[in-house]
């Protein structure tokens, strides 16, 4: 793949634009106009949508499955409803993630790309929460049947902590770490 050098045209000074940190210093990145940030940004959304798209296509799969083994049926109460609460999750995970797709799709051509990035930032940030809420419950499940005692839900309560701390946690430090360097 070969890149050109494509000239962009000045973004007006009354607009920050994404190459510019908190306070609006420029940083070494080449400036945006407010049509090519948008486009950019919403291109990234839709690469981080496929992404995610497949493990919860994946993963929601394999749930829909387990209710027709044969070992299911021998499961307690507490294993069904760790079901149900998992494919429910899944379920609404794979909504979300995959309704930037059909808002695109009905919004198209309507000089909307401004609302249409927002909205899918938050799908996309509500399909995650629930992504995790499902793998976290296949792994309840899971856990459950091998793993005797609260075992289980203690090797399940640490691996949520790790997707709270490398999903949520350490991005948000991040940005306060750079917000604070910016204004220092």
């Amino acid at each position: 793949m070969t890149t050109k050098s494509i000239r962009r045209p000045e973004a007006s000074t009354h607009e920050r634009c994404a190459c510019e940190g908190p306070a609006g210093e420029a940083t070494d990145e080449t400036p945006e106009t407010p049509r090519e940030r948008v486009n950019r940004r919403w291109n990234e959304i839709m690469q981080e949508t496929r992404v995610a798209q497949t493990g919860v296509q994946i993963l929601f799969g394999f749930l829909l499955s387990v209710a027709f083994t044969p070992l299911f049926h021998d499961l307690g109460t507490f294993d069904h409803a760790v079901y149900v609460t998992t494919v429910i999750s899944g379920a609404t995970a794979t909504a979300c993630l995959i309704a930037p797709v059909s808002i695109h799709r009905f919004l198209s051509g309507q000089r909307m790309k401004d609302e249409m990035v927002e909205v899918a930032h938050r799908l996309m940030m509500c399909g995650m929460l629930l992504m995790a809420v499902t793998i976290g419950c296949t792994l309840l499940l899971i856990l459950h049947v091998v793993v005797p005692g609260h075992m289980a839900k203690l090797l399940v309560g640490g691996v949520m902590v790790w997707f709270a701390l490398s999903w949520y946690a350490l991005p948000l430090w991040l940005r306060h770490r750079s917000a604070r360097r910016a204004t220092s």
